[in-house]
């Protein structure tokens, strides 16, 4: 067990956090939870992190690195501003069985509360608003768009996947499938194209 303590390195505990926090939630995911799906102590925990607090903060943090990586690899695989801003929509839309989503939802009520939470979840949030702002100007820079104000757009756009998906996820009142068209409809309202450009 002492091995094992050494060989734990700081990104297992906070994949390990994320893991527990997706399932049990920020409120009710204990430092022991982390610990046990870990096989160590508690104190090894707190030995990194000081704080359950802290430990959350970063484990947000982890996560936040990992989309904005997961953002960035989506936009390089774009052919163009169409398909970058098709790319942007379908990943930030809840998918699969949403653990993505889940940790978020759960940080944005834990953000509240917590200032160091607070702040980690606007970085994301804001980046995510920057890069579909720059696919949409590079679309209208190139002719394929018709949008006035793309920042404006991104930031509309963003606000409405996050309001659907809390429908999706949390009322479970609208389908993914409802959920895509209608975010992809208001896109192409807002980038004054054709919503085929964006299939």
């Amino acid at each position: 067990m002492a091995r094992r303590k050494v060989e734990v390195r700081r990104e297992e505990i906070l994949d390990a956090a994320a893991a527990e926090v997706t399932k049990r939630g920020f409120a009710r995911t204990r430092g022991a939870d982390i610990a046990a799906a870990l096989g160590v102590s508690t104190a090894l925990l707190f030995y990194h992190f000081g704080t359950k607090e802290q430990l959350f903060a970063a484990a947000l943090e982890h996560a936040v690195a990992k989309d904005l990586a997961r953002l960035e690899a989506t936009v390089a695989k774009a052919k163009d501003p169409a398909d970058g801003v098709r790319r942007i929509l379908a990943l930030y839309s809840p998918q699969g069985n949403a653990d993505g989503w889940t940790i978020w939802v759960d940080a944005w009520a834990e953000s509240l509360r917590e200032p160091e939470m607070r702040a980690t979840s606007r970085t994301l949030d804001v980046r995510w608003k920057d890069v579909l702002a720059e696919q949409i100007t590079q679309g209208v820079e190139r002719g394929m768009f018709s949008c006035a104000d793309p920042d404006g757009a991104a930031w509309r756009l963003s606000a409405l996947l996050d309001g659907l998906a809390v429908q999706v996820m949390v009322h479970r009142s609208l389908t993914k499938a409802q959920l895509a068209v209608w975010v992809r409809e208001a896109a192409a309202r807002e980038l004054g194209c054709d919503p085929e450009l964006l299939t």
